[in-house]
C-alpha cells in the first residue's frame, strides 16, 4: 500500500476502511481494529469505517446489539485513536437510549487525544419498497436523528452524513454552507441500488457542494439473502474519484489538497453564486404518481 502524504495544514491524509460485517460482533469488531491499525500504519490522519459495522442481520439482534454512548465499543475506539493519535470517524453503530425501544444509527467521532469530538444520528431512514426485488423498512428499529452537524479537525470543517442521507442534496448543501471542506458518508448501501446509483450520487455531492468526498462501504452478503455494494471510495471537489476499493476487506486511502479546493471554488463559485433571495419551498410536495 502506497503511504500517502503527511497532512499538513493543507494536506490531509485520509483512509477509508471497508468490510464484509455480519452477525457476530465479537468478529467484526476485532475485523474493524485489525483495519484501523492498517490505517493509521498507511500514515492516515483521519480513519473512517463503514455504516452499522458492529452487527448486520435481523432486527431482534439489532436491538439486542445496539450499546449506549459511552459504551464498550466506543471505549475502545477511543484507545484506538489514542494510541495512534489520529481522528477516529467510527462510521455508525446502533446505538441504545434509555427508555426508548427504538435505537439511533450513530456515527461518534474521536479526536486524537481519544475524546469524543462529534456525535451525529442518521437522518434519513431507508424506508423503500423495490418491487419484486427488496423491501427495507429501517424506521421498525430505527429512530431518526434531528441535527445537523459538523466538526473541526486541524483547522478544517468536516460534515457528517449516513448512506441514505446521499439522496437527500439539501442535507449536504447545509454542511457546505456550514463550513464543510470534507463530509463523510458511512455506508451498507445495496447492491441493487449501489450498482447505479453509488458513484453517480456520490460525485454530484461532490461536484454540487465543492466538497471532499469520504464513502466507506460495506461489502458482501449478510443475512443470507442481502448484499452491500462495496466500491468504498474517494472523491474530490471536481468529482474525480481519489481511490476506490475491490471488492474485498481492505483500506483505502487518499491525500487531500485543499489548495485544489480552494482553487476550484475560486474559478467555479456556485457556492458564492447562489440566490436564496429567489427560492421558495412549496408548501407542500407535489411528487406523486399521476
Amino acid at each position: 500500500m502506497a503511504i500517502p502524504a503527511p497532512s499538513t495544514n493543507e494536506l490531509l491524509a485520509v483512509a477509508a476502511v471497508q468490510f464484509n460485517a455480519c452477525g457476530d460482533k465479537a468478529a467484526n469488531i476485532r475485523t474493524a481494529l485489525e483495519l484501523i491499525d492498517r490505517a493509521a500504519g498507511a500514515g492516515a490522519r483521519l480513519i473512517c469505517l463503514p455504516e452499522i459495522w458492529t452487527f448486520m442481520g435481523d432486527d431482534e439482534g439489532t436491538r439486542a446489539n445496539a450499546e449506549p454512548i459511552p459504551g464498550p465499543v466506543t471505549d475502545l475506539l477511543a484507545e484506538k485513536a489514542r494510541r495512534h493519535g489520529v481522528y477516529l470517524h467510527a462510521g455508525s453503530f446502533h446505538e441504545r437510549v434509555a427508555g426508548d425501544p427504538r435505537v439511533r444509527n450513530t456515527t461518534v467521532v474521536f479526536g486524537p487525544s481519544g475524546e469524543i469530538v462529534a456525535r451525529y444520528r442518521k437522518i434519513h431512514l431507508f424506508d423503500i419498497e423495490l418491487d419484486g426485488v427488496a423491501s427495507y423498512q429501517e424506521s421498525a428499529v430505527v429512530a431518526p436523528g434531528d441535527e445537523v452537524v459538523t466538526f473541526d479537525m486541524d483547522g478544517v470543517t468536516v460534515g457528517l452524513a449516513i448512506c441514505y442521507d446521499l439522496r437527500f442534496p439539501e442535507l449536504f448543501r447545509i454542511l457546505a454552507l456550514r463550513g464543510a471542506e470534507i463530509i463523510v458518508l458511512p455506508a451498507a448501501f445495496t447492491m441493487t441500488t449501489g450498482k447505479d446509483h453509488w458513484e453517480v450520487l456520490i460525485r454530484a455531492r461532490a461536484i454540487e457542494n465543492q466538497i471532499f468526498m469520504i464513502a466507506p462501504n460495506q461489502h458482501g452478503t449478510y443475512n443470507d439473502k442481502n448484499w452491500c455494494y462495496g466500491r468504498s471510495t474517494i472523491v474530490d471537489p471536481w468529482g474525480v474519484v481519489l481511490a476506490t476499493a475491490p471488492d474485498a476487506d481492505t483500506v483505502i486511502t487518499a491525500t487531500l489538497d485543499r489548495t485544489r479546493l480552494a482553487a476550484i471554488r475560486r474559478q467555479i463559485p456556485s457556492l458564492a453564486n447562489r440566490m436564496p433571495d429567489r427560492y421558495a419551498w412549496p408548501d407542500e410536495a407535489t411528487v406523486g404518481v399521476s
